[in-house]
């Protein structure tokens, strides 16, 4: 299986990288800097990634690329406040419907969503983003043609991060765990299609990560 995993580089995107390479499928790694580059904001770069000879044949795709960051309610600057709409929401929309043309029959697409279980402040705009992936997802996974399965992961805080910052990264699960997660989906092995299969969000809240059987 030739698996393209975007943001192949940050800390969740290089374990999911890797995860599929133990496996004995081959990964290519795509990212902003690198022989594969795309960057999800630009719908031009998500066009012309499926045209790289390197991603060509491949049978699933994983975005663990595009984020947001926690910005105020009261943000004075519209674009500042509404970062992340058109990298993580709708760059992996577009990506899922280049996606449809391009991935062998049978083949995967697999987003990164996010949530919070409880109100975080400057969190406003990025829950927003993360129900509308959700929800897109779901409604989407139906309409993939050719057995192609689309799936959201909602991860949270990991280990190495927290750990980045400081903080005890024993309370939550290390990226080379929630990287299973994505594999998993990958391989289909969700509840059905659409399906947001869901890690810890909180950093002092230790919850497995966990696929739906």
């Amino acid at each position: 299986m030739k698996v393209i995993v975007i943001g192949a580089s940050g800390v969740i995107g290089s374990a999911v990288a890797d995860e599929p390479a133990g496996r004995g499928h081959t990964v290519v790694r795509a990212s902003r800097r690198g022989p594969v580059r795309v960057a999800m904001e630009d719908p031009a770069s998500v066009d012309a990634l499926f045209e790289d000879p390197a991603v060509r044949g491949a049978d699933a795709v994983v975005c663990c690329a595009a984020s947001g960051r926690l910005t105020p309610l009261d943000e004075p600057s519209d674009a500042e406040f509404t970062r992340g709409l058109h990298g993580k929401l709708l760059g992996q929309v577009q990506l899922t419907r280049c996606a449809l043309h391009h991935l062998q029959d049978g083949g995967a697409v697999v987003l990164t969503g996010g949530r919070f279980d409880e109100p975080t402040p400057g969190g406003a705009f990025t829950a927003l983003v993360n129900t509308g992936l959700d929800a897109f997802a779901q409604a989407a996974a139906p309409e993939m043609p050719r057995g192609l399965r689309l799936t959201a992961v909602s991860p949270g805080w990991v280990g190495e991060t927290l750990e980045r910052l400081g903080m005890d990264p024993s309370a939550v699960t290390p990226a080379a765990e929630l990287a299973r997660t994505y594999a998993d989906a990958v391989a289909g092995r969700t509840a059905r299609p659409g399906t947001r299969t869901r890690e810890n969000r909180l950093p002092y809240a230790a919850r497995p990560a966990t696929v739906l059987p």
